[in-house]
């Protein structure tokens, strides 16, 4: 027969484990999720009734920590974890099965199970809330430079573009009157690396949004195959197997022509980059209610997630010194932007990434 001591002894020992629990949470790193979490779990061992026996389970998310001697058979009572109302990971206080039954456990028990998954709930949330604030912040800061830069590159842009043009009129004027066919060589070369630049000037011009838009309503198929045939020597090169993949016949959207078949080229032009010799590029388009979805994959080694955060920066490049400008994807964000649309990436299966456009339909 419990007395009114035992009865005492219980209540002291669950307060005692829920301040315990209260102050693991108000004190915990968001960094060290785990450690809080194991601290909790040995903290409900010492609260139980029979706590010589005692055994507990957490599971959430990536995280399972249990004491030493849980085992699935045990007779145990149950409490799920709830974060944002979603159902995320679940509490298992256990008894030997051969000597407990389910009725053993105290009402008061239950009680503070419920009350320690509340209060990891709640710490989860936090941590969530905090988190994606902090993304919120780096985006803010990330659009903030942006446009900083937007405009310092606007303005060097049209500061290049006539000295550019002169560059290019003189040199073929002097082609002209020169017989000396080193000389002409020279100024190929001279026009080349001109051509070259006036380029990189118009890539600015896109990321700045200095570039006017001649929005229209433009016929997908057809213009996804005229920028894969421009790209056909490329594929031809590296043996690369290109496969596509059209939901409909007629897909339209309102788009820039030109600036769009830039996005396009850019994209299966890394795509290709990045692949291996005799590796797969793919290029799928798909209705998906209101919006009409892109996707453009490789089999190249992936994006490292450290950078992940950094690929639509300008003048961002992991490709050799000269291979690449860093502009490419910058632009590519901008343009996709102006159309009102989104780009993300994922990792492709087995290996490799995929870019996923999604635009309103027309």
């Amino acid at each position: 027969m419990t007395t009114v001591k035992d009865k005492l002894k219980e209540r002291i020992k669950e307060l005692t484990c829920l301040y315990e629990v209260t102050s693991i949470i108000a004190n915990s790193d968001f960094d060290q999720i785990e450690t809080s979490l194991e601290a909790i779990v040995y903290c409900l061992k010492n609260a139980w009734q029979f706590d010589e026996v005692t055994q507990v389970h957490l599971s959430l998310g990536d995280y399972t920590i249990q004491t030493e001697g849980f085992r699935d058979s045990m007779t145990m009572m149950d409490s799920n974890i709830k974060v944002f109302n979603k159902i995320s990971g679940i509490i298992k206080v256990g008894y030997p099965e051969d000597r407990y039954f389910y009725a053993d456990f105290l009402e008061e028990e239950k009680d503070l199970l419920n009350n320690v998954t509340i209060a990891i709930g709640n710490l989860l949330e936090r941590k969530q809330i905090k988190e994606s604030e902090a993304k919120v912040k780096r985006q803010m800061e990330r659009t903030d430079r942006l446009h900083i830069l937007g405009e310092i590159t606007a303005g060097i842009a049209h500061e290049l573009n006539t000295p550019l043009a002169n560059i290019l009129g003189f040199t073929e004027l002097l082609k002209e009157r020169i017989d000396d066919s080193g000389a002409v060589r020279d100024l190929d070369k001279i026009v080349e690396n001109a051509i070259f630049s006036r380029e990189i000037v118009k890539k600015l011009m896109f990321f700045a949004c200095e570039m006017p838009q001649e929005m229209q309503p433009v016929e997908l198929n057809e213009m996804i195959e005229s920028t894969l045939k421009l790209l056909t020597p490329s594929l031809r090169t590296k043996n690369i197997k290109l496969t596509k993949k059209f939901g409909s016949d007629d897909i339209r959207l309102r788009a820039d022509k030109v600036q769009f078949t830039q996005v396009l080229f850019n994209l299966v032009m890394n795509a290709i980059y990045y692949s291996p010799v005799k590796g797969t590029v793919g290029v799928s388009i798909i209705e998906k209610g209101k919006k009409i979805q892109i996707c453009i994959s490789d089999e190249g080694d992936g994006i490292d997630p450290k950078i992940e955060d950094k690929i639509f920066e300008p003048f961002f490049t992991t490709k050799p010194l000269g291979e690449g400008s860093g502009l490419g994807l910058s632009v590519v964000h901008g343009i996709i932007s102006s159309h009102k649309g989104t780009i993300q990436h994922k990792p492709n299966k087995p290996k490799g990434t995929v870019f996923v456009l999604d635009f309103p339909k027309l």
